[in-house]
């Protein structure tokens, strides 16, 4: 097998490589890096998708202290009453909530259906409001456990939850002043104390 005999440049290749030479400046290895391409035109360019985490400092085994969005659950009924404005004098509102307010009148809603409640709830708080009643009790009972596997939840205690609706809405929100749970000793969360306006 012969060996090829290695290319020799032309005259004309020197003078090619010569002034390809004087164009370029040394570099030491450090420094060498790619020669920068031609900026690519704007439309020649993929469109870029810009993502920004922010990341703060934390510690092993240290517990989160931000909640991600949706994770904060809807307040229960006790907790926004509990939360809400007071509409009555501040006074009387704190010996309501301590059990020291005796209710003039007592309406027990246990065992009917939300078509029954509504409107027996509605004519005992009128007749209470027009008779000058000022705290009346209303009796919803806390709702049973059901054993129901099915995926949607059934919620407990309906009563409890639609009757401080009822009393906030016509026709009884115009007499109503104020509700809140009941002290334990007149049916503790199975019980909503009704605080009325003065009848005219």
């Amino acid at each position: 097998m012969s060996r090829r005999k290695p290319r020799t440049l032309s005259a004309e290749d020197r003078k090619l490589w010569s002034a390809v030479t004087r164009t370029v400046n040394a570099k030491g290895p450090e420094s060498q890096t790619e020669a920068p391409s031609s900026p690519a035109k704007p439309e020649d360019s993929p469109p870029k998708t810009k993502q920004h985490f922010d990341v703060t400092d934390f510690r092993i085994g240290e517990t989160a202290t931000t909640r991600t969005p949706g994770s904060q659950l809807a307040p229960s009924v006790s907790e926004r009453l509990a939360h809400a404005p007071v509409r009555m004098d501040h006074g009387t509102h704190k010996k309501m909530v301590r059990g020291r307010l005796k209710p003039e009148a007592r309406i027990d809603l246990h065992g009917m259906t939300l078509a029954q409640a509504h409107p027996a709830l509605t004519r005992f708080i009128m007749n209470a409001h027009d008779s000058g009643k000022r705290l009346v009790l209303v009796i919803t009972g806390k709702g049973k456990d059901r054993d129901d596997p099915g995926p949607i939840p059934i919620r407990r205690g309906v009563l409890k939850h639609q009757v401080p609706n009822w009393l906030h809405t016509p026709p009884l929100g115009r007499v109503v002043l104020d509700v809140r749970e009941a002290h334990f000793r007149h049916g503790g969360t199975g019980a909503y104390y009704v605080y009325l306006s003065r009848a005219r």
